[in-house]
């Protein structure tokens, strides 16, 4: 049930013509304060506003007409279900997702935007896993998993098959973690076709659930991370995830909710990219120094960029505050 790079390729191929290949972005300011090369890989720009698009498609893609005619089901804080409902929108299924009552306006919005029936549930106090196989078994639907699949880790791994062609050259990359489908397939092509690059997760402060893990040697759960970042609030990294990334990935950083949303304002002020607070913790790993890339040719990826407006100004405008500003 692992990966290879080319379940990544084949991934690639079949989403060729669907995805959009998104662009990468430099900045001299945000090099000099790096002290290092830096391609921004902007999954902003990717169909439904963030990576998962690919991994979604990819395996949604892969299911028989019988499968398809059922529908599909899945759980998600909001990037993962926008994702599953424009593919199965593509793909003429029909969508259920299961999400939390407290996630984003904008991220909720969406999703019923694209056609799918929203059931929400408690983050706090019930499990969205529970409630999603439960529902699955009951209604007959294909489950598609946010990240513990191989299918939707090969998708995922496309935006480092991307990115290194691109910039052929990156000897270090820098990649958000929460269940770990996004890192475990970027690890996966990144490794295969250049041994000798560092992989670098991102975690939240409160959300260093892989990092625990990777330490302990096994995967560790914690209490749902309270943290601005709500695509990062996986308690407890994959099954699967886990075993690909306790042997690719080198190290795991964190940042605060602060340095997030600093590296948010920088990219917005300077690339004129919008980043949600999930999508910005590899930046924020480098301005704020938790990350030396001194002399570095780094990958950051930018994994999405579902914030609404308000959201966006309420956060940079609290944090300005806060630094009396």
């Amino acid at each position: 049930m692992t990966i290879e790079l080319r379940d990544v390729e084949r991934a690639g191929e079949r989403l060729a013509g669907v995805a959009h290949r998104t662009p990468v972005f430099t900045s001299r300011t945000l090099e000099d304060r790096a002290g290092a090369r830096v391609h921004l890989k902007a999954e902003c720009f990717q169909r439904g506003g963030a990576f998962k698009f690919r991994g979604a498609f990819n395996k949604i893609s892969s299911l028989d007409e019988d499968a398809l005619r059922r529908g599909v089901l899945a759980y998600s804080s909001g990037n993962h279900a926008q994702a599953v409902a424009i593919a199965a929108g593509l793909l003429g299924s029909r969508a259920t997702i299961v999400m939390p009552e407290d996630a984003p306006a904008a991220k909720l919005d969406a999703t019923r935007g694209y056609g799918a029936e929203v059931v929400p549930y408690d983050r706090w106090t019930e499990s969205r896993e529970e409630i999603g196989a439960r529902l699955a078994a009951e209604r007959g639907l294909e489950l598609v998993k946010p990240y513990d699949d191989p299918l939707v880790m090969a998708g995922q791994g496309t935006v480092a098959l991307e990115l290194l062609e691109d910039a052929p050259e990156l000897d270090l990359l820098l990649v958000p973690i929460s269940g770990g489908g996004l890192i475990a397939g970027c690890a996966t092509a990144a490794k295969a076709l250049r041994p000798g690059i560092r992989v670098v997760g991102v975690e939240p402060e409160t959300g260093d659930d892989t990092r625990r893990s990777l330490a302990a040697g096994e995967r560790v759960r914690i209490d749902v991370p309270r943290t601005i970042a709500d695509g990062l609030q996986a308690a407890e990294p994959g099954e699967l995830t886990f075993e690909v990334n306790r042997r690719l990935v080198d190290e795991i950083v964190m940042v605060s909710d602060d340095e997030i949303v600093e590296a948010m304002a920088f990219l917005f002020d300077r690339l004129k990219l919008v980043a949600e607070p999930s999508g910005a913790v590899g930046v924020a790993a480098l301005l704020s120094g938790k990350l030396d890339a001194r002399g570095r040719s780094a990958g950051v990826v930018l994994s999405g960029g579902n914030v609404g407006a308000a959201r966006f100004a309420e956060l940079v405008s609290t944090a300005a505050e806060a630094r009396g500003g």
